[in-house]
């Protein structure tokens, strides 16, 4: 084959710039703002005298360290290995191509169930109103199974409410639950 022939069945290669296949570093950077937002937070936190460790800024300095920590290796990871975005989707399992798309379904259920969670949080109290939420995420991610869903849900929100009260000596709202509380 003749180099006129290479030439003619060879497509031409897109370009190359240092940002192709970098998409990931937005989120990157949006884990690097909370975090600093969170920081803010904290510093700006106005601590009681008489706190006792571990104190009202313990878990948010935790989830802080968490957002620089996973912004970091969000950059590092889509730094050193960029998308490539000649790469043909592989065949998944079943024979089709990977979902590249987004599911909006879910991403309304999850929306609505959290404005849900911050709009009831007051009147019904952390543990309904977090059982809620946990329940509106587990159908988003499509679980069908309705009462194991909400006895779980129930479950893990007075998990929650037990290690804030016990563990960090912290109350929930109790909301319509004030007594039994």
């Amino acid at each position: 084959m003749s180099s006129t022939a290479d030439a003619v069945t060879r497509a031409p290669s897109p370009r190359h710039g240092a940002w192709t296949g970098r998409g990931g570093l937005v989120l990157a950077g949006l884990m690097l703002a909370l975090g600093i937002y969170l920081t803010l937070g904290i510093v700006t936190m106005e601590v009681p005298e008489g706190a006792e460790s571990p104190g009202p800024t313990f878990v948010p300095t935790i989830v802080a360290v968490g957002c620089y920590l996973l912004a970091a290796l969000i950059a590092w990871q889509t730094w050193r290995h960029p998308e490539d975005p000649t790469h043909e989707e592989p065949l998944d399992a079943y024979g089709g191509e990977h979902a590249t798309f987004s599911d909006w379904r879910a991403v309304g259920i999850c929306v609505l169930g959290f404005l849900a969670f911050a709009l009831l949080l007051q009147p019904l109290g952390w543990i309904l109103a977090a059982a809620l939420l946990f329940w509106s995420v587990a159908v988003a991610m499509g679980s069908r199974k309705g009462l194991t869903d909400v006895a779980v849900a129930l479950v893990m929100s007075s998990v929650v409410q037990l290690a804030f009260s016990a563990g960090l000596g912290l109350n929930l709202p109790a909301g319509i639950l004030e007594g039994v509380v």
